[in-house]
């Protein structure tokens, strides 16, 4: 059977009445879980797999489910981050810093639809990519060793300060506070308690829904009580609630390319949703040279996050089908719920049971039909949010977020640890310091320490091994770009101004 019976065998299971009621609950369950700071789709999906054991779901209709959440929860994570700029998971970092703007600007539901269809379009390029080049990326994606990993990561932080427009030495600073903080805890090969200054609240590290509640939600609490000080009125959206097609076709190209760079980089195992958008979005940053308002309310800085990151959830299924190796987070949760029902993932999978992966590809297809119906009409009930006044939406936001962190250890130290972790974010904010480079920052710099250790480890402690292979010397060589292009910008920008100041 080829690849168009094996598809259509697998629309055959995704499409049972049964199957079809899992999916639509799951995004709806994923929606919901990736509207709410802190949980994310890993949470999403573990509480989730007992449920899926308990009702007796067969595999294939167990993955469905999963699979139904984990995509629910990419679309649900981008409605805080546009509304309230708070970012429901990692990977809606990116999308605050064009979607809460243009919230502010009186177009949420603009930003909340187009971002929706964005990361429609995303999961369509990726599932397509799956269907068409899975056992390829696959191969592919085996030459990636600890090294090359290493090397991305850096790659990834220079292209921070490198793209960061007008400020890149307090985004290169805000990222290395961030790498410094992802230290925090027991160094987990030596044992060593690294800056946890004797508190025992700080062992097991900084939580990252302790960091993002704090820097995000925290300061912008501070920032909401500020202006209601000085008499601010609240954000007002606009009655115009969808894009336009204009608007659409001026993302188009946005979304076609960050659909591919999610995809290829959901299919390097460990890379991930965060990653991408990150990547997607300093890629049209840079490409944007006219009318460039990344930061400012861009409706190309909304599309290429959203695009990649549902993009490189659906791309990260292609490891962990064909290699039993997780792409993200996310997945590696989900192996476990295949292991579980004594399935080993692995080439043979396709040919010994394709009800298993061809249904859960279709289902992709499926369950993003089923998200882009279900959000686009919601979008009015969203906007909503906004009309609440600031004596309302303060403390209920609080109470949320004071919920979200206790949840996590049931320590009040979690509480006091988020709060000065917001006073501190405020401070950054006053200074003009972007606070999503110190929270990627942090989110890279744990992967950043594991493979250069699983490098050296391999090496015998030879430095060597990190410019080895002709993938590092790419990577070395788009860094060294990322570096001199901050300063290359700024004497450009000098030349501009002698020539005008000769000139009159």
């Amino acid at each position: 059977m080829d690849t168009l019976g094996y598809l259509s065998h697998g629309f055959g299971v995704a499409l049972s009445p049964y199957n079809l009621l899992t999916a639509l609950c799951g995004t709806l369950i994923g929606t919901v879980v990736g509207l709410l700071p802190g949980l994310g789709p890993i949470n999403g999906v573990a509480l989730l797999i007992p449920v899926a054991f308990a009702l007796g779901l067969p595999p294939e209709t167990a993955l469905i489910l999963l699979a139904a959440v984990y995509l629910g929860c990419e679309y649900g994570g981008r409605i805080s981050s546009i509304l309230l700029n708070i970012p429901g998971e990692a990977s809606a970092v990116m999308t605050t810093l064009d979607g809460y703007p243009l919230a502010r600007q009186g177009q949420a539901g603009v930003a909340l639809s187009l971002s929706a269809w964005s990361s429609f379009i995303g999961g369509l390029i990726a599932t397509a990519g799956v269907v068409l080049f899975a056992p390829l990326l696959a191969r592919w994606a085996v030459a990636f060793g600890p090294a090359e990993y290493f090397v991305l990561m850096v790659f990834a932080i220079t292209c921070l300060a490198g793209m960061a427009g007008n400020k890149p030495l307090k985004t290169a600073v805000a990222a290395l506070i961030g790498l410094l903080l992802s230290c925090v805890g027991i160094d987990a090969n030596s044992g060593v308690y690294r800056f946890t200054f004797g508190s025992l609240g700080l062992a097991d590290g900084i939580q990252f829904v302790v960091l993002v509640l704090g820097l995000f939600s925290v300061s912008e609490l501070l920032v909401l009580l500020e202006r209601t000080h000085h008499g601010q009125k609240a954000i007002k959206a606009s009655g115009r609630m969808l894009f336009s097609m204009k608007e659409g076709g001026f993302v188009l190209a946005t979304n076609l390319r960050s659909g591919v760079v999610g995809f290829v980089l959901g299919v390097l195992p460990g890379a991930g949703a965060t990653l991408a958008s990150a990547v997607s979005y300093m890629s049209e940053k840079r490409m944007a040279v006219k009318d460039n308002k990344f930061g400012n309310g861009d409706l190309r800085g909304l599309a290429a996050p959203e695009t990649a990151n549902s993009a490189a959830a659906c791309g990260s299924m292609v490891p962990m089908l064909t290699l039993g190796v997780p792409g993200s987070g996310t997945t590696a949760v989900m192996l476990g719920a295949l292991t579980l029902y004594n399935i080993t993932p692995g080439p043979l999978l396709f040919q010994n049971q394709p009800d298993i992966v061809w249904g859960l590809i279709a289902s992709l297809f499926v369950a993003n039909i089923m998200l882009i119906v279900m959000n686009v009409p919601m979008i009015k009930v969203f906007t909503k949010v906004l009309a609440v006044p600031y004596w309302a939406l303060v403390p209920a936001v609080a109470i949320i977020t004071a919920i979200g962190v206790y949840a996590v250890h049931a320590t009040t130290f979690d509480l006091y640890l988020m709060i000065a972790i917001g006073i501190f974010g405020y401070v950054m904010r006053k200074l003009d310091f972007p606070l999503s480079a110190i929270l990627l920052g942090f989110i890279l710099g744990g992967m950043m320490e594991q493979n250069l250790r699983r490098a050296l480890s391999l090496s015998s402690g030879a430095l060597g091994i990190l410019y080895a292979s002709p993938i590092t010397w790419v990577v070395w060589a788009l860094v060294a770009v990322m570096i001199v292009l901050p300063f290359w910008r700024a004497w450009r920008a000098r030349r501009q101004q002698g020539r005008a100041a000769s000139v009159v």
